[in-house]
This record gives structure tokens, C-alpha cells and sequence, in this order.
């Protein structure tokens, strides 16, 4: 009954604030998949039910960054390889990528570079770790939002979670250090955020199990030579279902896996807040 209860109060809700807080997410976004797998590990109701829970609560997650992201501190940043800056650097390259970065940065005077959720990338096409070796398998369509800020920034909790796995992921393209955190808001709500590219010093005190606050500090990004060898960014993903994977999840789906990973991977912008993206 309390389940019921729950679901209508939290519809009608969403049906209110969706107008006011929908700024910033695309519809496309926002529409679970009708994939039949979704109904194998992310039943498709349990979307619904996270994607009205988020609207209703999206004004009042805390900040991840310490700055909001927004017209006066961001810019949007396109990598996908039609984009308007996939032509002018190697983003493979962390220096020159970093430097590129910074002439952005200083021209548009804000302080972060922020974007990539559903970009198609053709950047992860000449590591082992993404290509399969055919069109189909290849991944290369990105689940995350990065942002890019120097290494050092600090990454904050965006609601109270507890860690459900951390990792090293330390091969060249890769996340580096991982911290997924698993949240439980509400009864029959369990949904996960993972931080890529992190600090290693990050993993030093961590346990499986320990509980970070509301706005609490959790990371740091991290340096080219420990974050999978990237510019400083973090790449922020919402998962609904973990399946078996401890502190690692696919950041970047194939075209066989894309329908299932966009239902079971929403748009990070719901919790991100960013009006840009």
C-alpha cells in the first residue's frame, strides 16, 4: 500500500515541477527505453519511478562541483565527431588537449568545459579497451557527463549514498580511479552515481559500505598519469542497475547496446543541473 502511495504522490508531483525543473534535459533523455531487455535488469517501471522521483527532487541535490554549472561559469564542450572541435585536437593527447582547454576557457571566461552524454565519439576508436573490431560492437556512444576543470577540483556527494564498490581501473583510456555510490531515498528506490578519472589518493580510506552525506566532499579529479591518461575531468554517470560489475561500469555503449544503456544509464544532467545541456 505504502508502494502505491508512494508512486501517485511522486506522479503528481512530477506532473507539477516537471515544467519549472525540466530545463536543461531533453525529452529524448527522459523517455525509457522500449527495448525488451530493459524489462531483464532495469524493469521499466522502476525507470519511470526514478526518472519521476529525480524531477521531483532535482532542485534540491547538492552541488557536485563547487561551482554550479551554468551560463556565467561553463561552456558546453561537444567532442562528438561531427562536433565543432572533434577537427581542432587530439583529445587523446592530455597536454594538448589541456591547452586547447584553457585558450576555451579564457576566451569564453568561465571555468569549466561540460558535456558528452549520448555524444558519438570517434576518440576511443584506436583503444583496445572500446573496439571490438566491427560497427556494431564498437563502442563508442558516451554514457556520462565529463566535466572538465583542473586536477585537484573537488567532487562533492549530490545526495547521501554509501560507497558500493571502488577500483583502479588504471589502462590507458580508462576511468583510472572509480567510486560508484549506491542511493536508497526512498522505499523501492535503489539507484547508483559513479566518478571516473579520479585522485588515487581518493582510494585510500575507502570501504565498501562507508556512508558519505549530503554535500560531503568524495573525490578530487585526477592527474593524466593516474586517471586512465585524460585531461582532468570527471565523468559522472547515473546507473539504475549495477548487474555484477564492482567498481567499474561500461562509461561508453555500442550500437547493440545503446537502447538498453540509455534506459538503464539516464541523463546525468537530471541530478547535474546544468541549464547548458
Amino acid at each position: 500500500m505504502c508502494g502505491f502511495l508512494t508512486c501517485f504522490v511522486l506522479k503528481w508531483l512530477y506532473t507539477k515541477v516537471t515544467t519549472f525543473y525540466g530545463k536543461g534535459l531533453k525529452k529524448e533523455h527522459l523517455t525509457p527505453s522500449s527495448n525488451p531487455q530493459i524489462f531483464k535488469s532495469s524493469n521499466s517501471k522502476f525507470v519511470s519511478l526514478f526518472l519521476e522521483w529525480a524531477m521531483v527532487h532535482r532542485p534540491f541535490f547538492a552541488p557536485v562541483l563547487p561551482l554550479r554549472p551554468d551560463e556565467e561559469t561553463a561552456f558546453e564542450l561537444d567532442l562528438s565527431k561531427d562536433g565543432p572541435h572533434a577537427a581542432n585536437v587530439d583529445v587523446r593527447n592530455p597536454q594538448q588537449f589541456e591547452d586547447y582547454l584553457n585558450v576555451l576557457l579564457n576566451r569564453t571566461g568561465t571555468s569549466m568545459a561540460i558535456g558528452g552524454y549520448l555524444e558519438h565519439r570517434n576518440l576511443y576508436a584506436d583503444k583496445q579497451l572500446f573496439n571490438a573490431g566491427d560497427n556494431q560492437s564498437e563502442r563508442f556512444i558516451h554514457l556520462g557527463v565529463d566535466v572538465w576543470m583542473p586536477a585537484g577540483t573537488e567532487i562533492f556527494a549530490p545526495l547521501a549514498g554509501k560507497v558500493h564498490s571502488f577500483a583502479d581501473n588504471d589502462s590507458v583510456g580508462n576511468y583510472g580511479p572509480t567510486i560508484i555510490l549506491k542511493h536508497e531515498p526512498i522505499a523501492d528506490l535503489v539507484f547508483y552515481t559513479l566518478y571516473g578519472h579520479l585522485s588515487r589518493s581518493d582510494l585510500n580510506l575507502l570501504s565498501v559500505g562507508k556512508r558519505f552525506e549530503k554535500g560531503e566532499c568524495l573525490a578530487h579529479f585526477g592527474k593524466p598519469e593516474e586517471n586512465g591518461f585524460w585531461s582532468p575531468h570527471l565523468h559522472f554517470q547515473i546507473i539504475l542497475n549495477m548487474g555484477n560489475y564492482f567498481g567499474d561500469y561500461p562509461g561508453v555503449a555500442s550500437l547493440e547496446t545503446i537502447a538498453f544503456e540509455k534506459s538503464n544509464c539516464p541523463d546525468p544532467n537530471i541530478i547535474l543541473n546544468c541549464p547548458l545541456i
